[in-house]
């Protein structure tokens, strides 16, 4: 009987030698950074299980034991809260840090941006050649990408907000275009909503027409309002716009850079120096500063204006004014003439 509790007893101690000795182990697992000299992008596949996320982690040589991990992934309950992704691994990550991590789902963050005053077939192209974004809309004809986004208008141009949308790899072009329509329609309802009285616009739609013609008249901010000004107030006395970027929108691939006097002749649906009122659709992607301005535009008198060289613009009440500018800033350019800032 002696013997038997001596050897129970024994077996006892060994057993929770045994015991705090693997504790210790899965402790010093936890608390041991991850196998990296430098930083390291770890991939998770949509649908990884722990199990193999944990074999996963091996073969790449990050871990040793993936079963401690397993084992920590069943106590800490967090193995079924892992979100796919790509995630940069940084040097002294610890076994622990690398599951909050997937948890929190805190993965590498691109970015995508449409750029203000880009058609809409500049900025298609654009994300037809973004590596990371899936391409859902490759060989579908203008109507049948509104179509698969759901979109009413006839025409995509405009109809896609101008701004950078950040997204994780798994997001598709898609998903960019219709949050930027989406963000497009919040922006331009806002705006609508808080327009002040007595504009020339029939529906938002104008309004969204107009802010193209802003966007491509000028960069500058504290300009907007002031062409906009302009061309609200050509609108309501019945004179014709006579923006060329409407014309060079008509022109379509015709255009080479210049625009001759037979261009401003030549009838498009585009072409204000030939049609009255605004054209049939907004001829640019716009940003939200756009549009703000052909609904808020700037009180004053001026009817024109002209690119003085340097990014800017002088603004004339009348037409001889306005010629004496022309023959200032185009008929006598300076050598460092551009008229963009």
């Amino acid at each position: 009987m002696k013997k038997v509790v001596t050897f129970a007893l024994v077996l006892i101690l060994i057993t929770t030698a045994a015991g705090f000795v693997g504790w210790n182990r899965y402790q010093a697992f936890l608390a041991t950074p991850l196998a990296l000299a430098e930083e390291r992008v770890l991939t998770v596949e949509k649908g990884t299980g722990f199990s193999r996320l944990a074999s996963q982690l091996q073969q790449e040589q990050l871990i040793e034991e993936p079963l401690l991990l397993k084992l920590y992934g069943r106590l800490s309950k967090l193995a079924a809260r892992v979100k796919a992704g790509e995630y940069l691994i940084k040097p002294g990550t610890t076994p622990v840090m690398l599951i909050d991590q997937l948890v929190e789902g805190k993965s590498i963050s691109y970015n995508f941006t449409i750029v203000e005053g880009t058609s809409f077939a500049e900025m298609r192209r654009s994300l037809e050649a973004n590596e990371v974004l899936k391409q859902e809309l490759s060989g579908l004809s203008e109507t049948e990408l509104l179509k698969k986004l759901g979109i009413q208008y006839k025409s995509a141009e405009g109809i896609f907000l101008a701004e950078t949308f950040s997204f994780h790899r798994g997001a598709s072009d898609l998903d960019i275009l219709k949050r930027s329509h989406a963000m497009l329609t919040q922006t331009l309802d806002r705006a609508w909503k808080n327009r002040p009285a007595k504009l020339p616009y029939k529906n938002m739609y104008e309004a969204l027409i107009m802010a193209s013609i802003v966007e491509k008249e000028t960069a500058r901010s504290e300009e907007r309002p002031q062409i906009a000004g302009v061309f609200v107030r050509r609108l309501w006395k019945g004179m014709r716009l006579q923006t060329d970027p409407t014309v060079i929108y008509g022109m379509g691939e015709r255009y080479e850079g210049n625009i001759t006097r037979a261009d401003l002749r030549r009838p498009t649906p585009y072409n204000t120096y030939v049609i009255n009122g605004l054209p049939p659709t907004p001829i640019a992607l716009v940003g939200p500063e756009a549009i703000t301005a052909a609904l808020n535009p700037q009180h004053g008198k001026s009817l024109y204006f002209v690119a003085k060289g340097d990014g800017s613009h002088q603004f004339s009440a009348t037409l001889n004014e306005h010629n004496r500018a022309v023959r200032k800033y185009q008929l006598k350019r300076r050598k460092d003439y551009r008229s963009s800032p």
